[in-house]
């Protein structure tokens, strides 16, 4: 049953990494001061839209080899409430938040579980790994 859920945590944390990595590939190469400026038009400052990008881009790969997984997933998540409360919420479920909600909820399970199978994270050392030695 273990070899199960570790399978599909591994799905989930390969999709929603190559999906937030495409995201923040696109914010960068669609010219992030464009990003910035929407940010500002919908009353954000506009220097989120880079920590934005950037947790993305960044995080997506992360996310892929396995590294830092809980945490990187816990931001995703806050990046999708953000998006959620802020811009999609008006337009109502259909055309509007469920996708961002689906991420938000993916990225939540793997910050509250995470998925060590082929990461980065499981190869490191941890106060727990420690204990049982």
């Amino acid at each position: 049953m273990k070899n199960k859920n570790e399978l599909g945590a591994l799905l989930l944390r390969m999709v929603l990494g190559v999906t937030f990595f495409i995201h923040g590939l696109s914010k960068f190469q669609g010219g992030i001061e464009n990003t910035a400026g929407w940010f500002t038009s919908i009353g954000l400052p506009g220097f989120l839209a880079y920590l934005v990008g950037g947790i993305e881009l960044i995080g997506g790969v992360a996310l892929i080899i396995g590294l830092g997984t809980k945490v990187v997933s816990a931001l995703l998540a806050l990046i999708m409430l953000g998006a959620v409360l802020k811009v999609k919420i008006g337009a109502g479920f259909m055309g509007g938040y469920e996708l961002d909600l689906v991420l938000m909820v993916i990225a939540i399970y793997l910050a509250m579980n995470g998925s060590s199978m082929i990461s980065l994270d499981s190869k490191i050392p941890n106060k727990e790994t420690q204990a049982q030695l």
